[in-house]
């Protein structure tokens, strides 16, 4: 039987963001001190050239 509200969704770029934010939160969470803009962009594997 059909059931028009079982529906599976998935969104690729939200999943992303949810696993970037998570790794921000483990490696804050991990040091003892406030990141560095250095070490964010690591983290979000971006670098100063990205623009």
């Amino acid at each position: 039987m059909y059931d028009q509200f079982d529906v599976s969704l998935e969104d690729a770029e939200l999943l992303r963001e949810v696993e970037l934010t998570t790794n921000l939160i483990i490696a804050a969470s991990e040091s003892d001190e406030p990141l560095s803009p250095e070490e964010i962009d690591e983290i979000l594997g971006v670098s100063p050239n990205d623009d």
